[in-house]
């Protein structure tokens, strides 16, 4: 049982984790995720001001441990082709594991995810800037053909979306979605590389 002394706003943010997977956006409360801690809901305030910054500091924490892998593939300084496969596979590995592993709590997210639209645009717009550097670099490396790197990232973000907008997710379990993928990534290289 923890303290309320040594309560951490990570211990939180699993606690209310699992009390959205039980009960669901529309029912968790904060006294669920205090009870779940043994500790008294104004605990939970001291980190978290409100229901809303509880329920957006979570959506962050799992946008950023389905991608966190992301920025490891960005910081490489490896061929930018091979970077930026891994990096769009990565991705589409993330998602597709957290839909098909939990999908209660892909599901409770998908309606937080619309709730704060804004944390999910940022996040967003990190990930294209992660394309745009892998792009920039491959634009320097001689293999990708001289072009604007942040519209082009764009571009491969919104071209890739069947592969982690979750509304796509019912599809990302296909025994067809491997080689679609492929398919797709294919074709992006054929616009991106010099000729």
């Amino acid at each position: 049982m923890t303290t309320e002394s040594s309560l951490t706003p990570e211990q939180i943010l699993g606690a209310a984790e699992d009390v959205l997977r039980r009960f669901g956006p529309a029912k968790a409360t904060v006294v669920d995720i205090a009870r779940t801690l043994g500790v008294s809901h104004g605990s939970v305030y001291r980190h978290f001001p409100s229901k809303a910054a509880l329920r957006a500091a979570v959506t962050q924490r799992w946008l950023d441990q389905a991608h966190h892998q992301l920025n490891d593939i960005t910081a490489d300084r490896g061929p930018a082709v091979e970077r930026l496969h891994r990096w769009l596979a990565t991705l589409f590995a993330a998602k597709r594991r957290k839909a098909l592993e939990d999908p209660e709590l892909f599901a409770t997210y998908l309606t937080l995810v619309d709730e704060l639209s804004s944390t999910v645009e940022q996040h967003i717009e990190t990930l294209i800037d992660q394309i745009a550097e892998i792009i920039q670099a491959g634009i320097h490396q001689g293999e990708f053909r001289p072009t604007h790197a942040r519209t082009t990232a764009r571009a491969v973000f919104q071209a890739t979306a069947h592969f982690h907008d979750p509304v796509h997710s019912s599809e990302w379990s296909s025994p067809t979605a491997e080689a679609d993928f492929e398919a797709v990534w294919s074709l992006l290289l054929t616009g991106l590389r010099t000729h």
